[in-house]
C-alpha cells in the first residue's frame, strides 16, 4: 500500500480553531450591540440613577412643597422670620469677614517655620479636627449662667459674669465666636498653603526696592492672595449660610427664639412645629442669595482652572 495514502477517517477529523478565530467568536456579540449601548454609557447609568434619586428628586420635591404662595405671605408677616433674616446677615457678615481676616493674618505668623510654631499650628488645628456637636455642646455648658466654667472663673476673679445665653447680644456674640473658633484653623491652612506658593524671588525683589514689613504684606502678599481670598469668601459664605450646628447647640436659638437664623428656623418649622412645607419655604427664601454665589464661585473656579 503506498505511504502517501490517507485514510478517509483522518481527513474528516476537525481542525482545532486558531486563536484569532476564537477571539472573533468571543467578541462577535459586541459587534451586534447597538451603537448607543456601549461601555461608557453602561458605566454612567449608576451615576445618573444615584444623581436622580439623591439630588434631582429631593430638589424638585422641595420646590413642589414650597410652591404655595400663601407660605411666603405668612413668612413675610412673621416677626420671627424677619428677625431670623437679620440674624443671618449678622451671623454670616461678621463671622465670614472676621474669620478670614484673622486667618490671613495668622497664616503669616505660622509661615515663619520655627519648630515651636509648627507645634503650635498642630495644636491650633484641633478645633477644626474635632466633631462639631460635642465641641459646641461643651461650649454651651461652659457658658451656662449658673454652673458654667467661664462664669465661675470670672466670679473668682471678681469680674461680673455676663448673661451669655440669656441676653440676645451676648448669645449672638457667643455663637459667632464659636463659629470663628471652629472654622478658623481650616482657613489658616488654606492661606498658609497659598502663602507657601508665592515665589521667594518676589519678596527678594520687593526687599531690594525697599519694601519691608507691612509694605511687603500690602504690596506683595495681599495682591498675590487676592484671588484665593475672594474664592474663600464665596465658599465660606455659602457654608455659613447653611450652618445649623452653631446656633442650635450654642444658644438653642434662645433666648425666646431671638437668635434663630434661616438654617435653624427652617428645621424648627419642619420638625418642631410639624409644618414641613413652611420649613421648606424658609430654605427656599435663601436661594436668591445662594444661587448667585454658587454661579460666581463656579465661574471663578472655571477661569482659574483654565
Amino acid at each position: 500500500m503506498p505511504r502517501n495514502t490517507i485514510e478517509p477517517a483522518e481527513r474528516t477529523l476537525p481542525r482545532p480553531p486558531s486563536d484569532a478565530a476564537g477571539q472573533r467568536e468571543s467578541t462577535s456579540w459586541l459587534t451586534r450591540v447597538p451603537p448607543l449601548v456601549n461601555w461608557p454609557v453602561v458605566f454612567v447609568i449608576p451615576f445618573v440613577i444615584v444623581t436622580l434619586l439623591v439630588i434631582v428628586y429631593p430638589v424638585l420635591y422641595g420646590f413642589w412643597l414650597g410652591a404655595d404662595p400663601s407660605l411666603y405671605t405668612s413668612l413675610f408677616s412673621d416677626s420671627t422670620y424677619l428677625h431670623s433674616v437679620w440674624n443671618t446677615f449678622v451671623f454670616v457678615g461678621i463671622g465670614v469677614n472676621l474669620k478670614l481676616a484673622l486667618a490671613l493674618v495668622l497664616s503669616g505668623f505660622f509661615a515663619l517655620g520655627n519648630w515651636w510654631i509648627r507645634a503650635l499650628l498642630a495644636v491650633c488645628i484641633l478645633p477644626w479636627a474635632i466633631p462639631s456637636v460635642p465641641a459646641f455642646l461643651s461650649i454651651h455648658w461652659m457658658l451656662d449662667p449658673q454652673w458654667g466654667m467661664l462664669n465661675t472663673l470670672l466670679g473668682d476673679l471678681g469680674i461680673p459674669s455676663p448673661h451669655w445665653l440669656i441676653d440676645y447680644p451676648w448669645a449672638m456674640g457667643a455663637a459667632i465666636a464659636a463659629h470663628i473658633w471652629k472654622w478658623l484653623p481650616f482657613w489658616i491652612l488654606i492661606f498658609l498653603a497659598a502663602r507657601m506658593a508665592i515665589p521667594h524671588d518676589i519678596y527678594e525683589a520687593a526687599a531690594v526696592d525697599g519694601a519691608t514689613g507691612l509694605k511687603r504684606f500690602f504690596w506683595v502678599t495681599v495682591p498675590m492672595l487676592s484671588n484665593v481670598y475672594l474664592t474663600s469668601t464665596l465658599l465660606s459664605t455659602i457654608w455659613t449660610l447653611s450652618d445649623f450646628n452653631t446656633i442650635n447647640f450654642i444658644t438653642g436659638a434662645g433666648p425666646a427664639d431671638s437668635t434663630h437664623v434661616l438654617a435653624t428656623l427652617g428645621i424648627r418649622y419642619a420638625f418642631n412645629v410639624g409644618s414641613v412645607d413652611q420649613g421648606v419655604a424658609v430654605a427656599l427664601t435663601a436661594l436668591p442669595v445662594v444661587i448667585p454665589l454658587i454661579v460666581i464661585l463656579v465661574r471663578r473656579l472655571g477661569r482659574e482652572g483654565a
